[in-house]
């Protein structure tokens, strides 16, 4: 319980000390240099693979 709480209060720094306080987002569609590469998530991935009729 106790490593569980300090990764938490870790990971609340950057939102307490922040002015905006926000965390930025984990997710691959909001990502600029992945989406520069033309990589996508996984689901985005499916859908076109189906729409393309190239899903295995």
């Amino acid at each position: 319980m106790l490593i569980i709480a300090i990764a938490i209060a870790l990971l609340s720094i950057k939102v307490i000390v922040k002015k905006d306080g926000r965390m930025s987002s984990q997710h691959i569609h909001d990502s600029e240099a992945m989406n520069a590469r033309g990589i996508h998530c996984v689901i985005d991935q499916d859908r076109e693979a189906r729409l393309n009729d190239k899903a295995s």
